[in-house]
């Protein structure tokens, strides 16, 4: 498969995208490997992640995009905030959700989403992110997307890790990849093939979704994307 230049962008993000379709499902725990992580896919697809947000509720996304790439093809720096308010959905752990995502002129059509068991914010990170990459690498974003989902699927490495939400420390879990290193069109990817995902999540976090970051940097350190999304507690 090729990259090939792209003006129609298939990033539908008015309906909940399909990062989740191909998941793998997480495998059966049994007494030999309970010890074992939780799967990439089943923290950040599988689980019910909403069944922990009060119907009525809003949760609050800080979100920040910069690069240090010459001619500036990502755009100007944005700080904005993607906004979920919550209701009740249909069943006990499902949501009814409206999004807000972006302010003013930044405004992207995302939503509603009814009957919602997981947080649809790693889908709406994930195929905003790749409209804007797509765009610079003059690429096919379903390449791009499918590279992700393997990423997540054969090199995510889960470790537990250590949260501060409002000045207390609670358990979570760290999913990190780099889905295109090694990749055949890595040439192709304006030394951005060094990409690497890091979502935090945590169960008791309302919608679980702490945080994700999209960073590569060349080869001086260099700064040429960091976009990230973090939980705000103090908005919620």
């Amino acid at each position: 498969m090729r990259l090939v230049a792209t003006t129609a962008l298939a990033l539908t993000l008015a309906a909940l995208p399909a990062f989740a379709e191909d998941a793998p499902k997480p495998a059966t725990v049994t007494q030999a490997n309970a010890a074992a992580p939780p799967s990439a896919a089943d923290l950040l697809f599988d689980q019910p992640q909403m069944k922990n947000t009060a119907p009525g509720s809003t949760i609050t996304y800080d979100y920040l995009r910069r690069s240090g790439i010459s001619g500036g093809p990502f755009g100007v720096p944005l700080e904005d905030t993607l906004i979920l308010k919550v209701e009740p959905g249909k069943s006990p752990d499902a949501r009814d959700i409206s999004v807000t995502m972006f302010s003013g002129l930044n405004r992207v059509p995302a939503g509603p989403f009814e009957d919602m068991a997981g947080n649809p914010v790693v889908s709406l990170f994930l195929e905003n992110h790749l409209r804007g990459l797509a765009k610079v690498l003059e690429a096919n974003p379903r390449y791009l997307k499918l590279a992700i989902r393997k990423g997540l699927r054969d090199k995510a490495v889960v470790t537990p890790t250590k949260v501060s939400v409002g000045g207390k420390e609670v358990d979570g879990w760290q999913v990190v990849t780099k889905p295109f290193a090694g990749d055949a069109l890595a040439q192709r990817m304006r030394g951005m093939d060094d990409m690497t995902y890091t979502f935090v999540t945590a169960p008791s976090v309302p919608g679980e979704i702490v945080s994700i970051e999209a960073s590569s940097k060349n080869k001086d350190g260099g700064e040429l994307l960091e976009e990230k999304l973090n939980y705000d507690h103090k908005a919620g």
